[in-house]
């Protein structure tokens, strides 16, 4: 008896759970992300201090909390000649991290007189770690990985930009 009452009860968990499965993949709907276009707010120039050369972005701007909070996720890709700048309302240390974004990114941090005080390069996609500043900064500027090294951005760099 007690065996019979045992198959039945695991008969009944068994067939409510294949139920359940093959009722989620039914369920299952497929959301589409809508690729999020660049939108040029400005113009962004590097000035190197070593050799007195400029390097020109069009920009993005996130100077609203919505910006600041959602950045370039969701971004498929980013063309090499563009960033994304965020302008803080104050110099603090700030720290990043890259949830919900698919393209690996290198940080500049910039400070209050418009000076390069410290990188994070090579920001890995989705990674959600901690990406501080070294020394505190009113803007960031997010660019593709990889640049900062190969354009030779220094610390010590200054900036300029301008808004459309």
């Amino acid at each position: 008896m007690f065996f019979k009452r045992f198959s039945l009860l695991i008969f009944i968990i068994s067939s409510g759970l294949a139920l359940s499965l093959s009722s989620c993949k039914k369920d299952k709907k497929i959301i589409k992300q809508t690729e999020v276009a660049f939108k040029k707010e400005g113009e962004f120039i590097i000035f190197k201090s070593i050799d007195s050369t400029q390097i020109k972005l069009d920009i993005e701007i996130a100077d609203t909390d919505f910006d600041i909070q959602t950045g370039l996720m969701y971004r498929n890709s980013m063309d090499k000649n563009r960033g994304m700048l965020f302008v803080f309302e104050d110099e603090r240390e700030r720290f990043f991290y890259m949830k919900n974004t698919k393209i690996p990114l290198d940080l500049i941090y910039i400070n209050e007189k418009k000076n390069i005080v410290s990188f994070q390069k090579n920001a890995k996609p989705f990674d959600e770690s901690s990406l501080p500043s070294t020394f505190p900064a009113k803007y960031v500027l997010e660019i593709n990985a990889g640049l900062v090294d190969t354009w030779g951005i220094s610390v010590g760099d200054s900036i300029s930009y301008t808004t459309n």
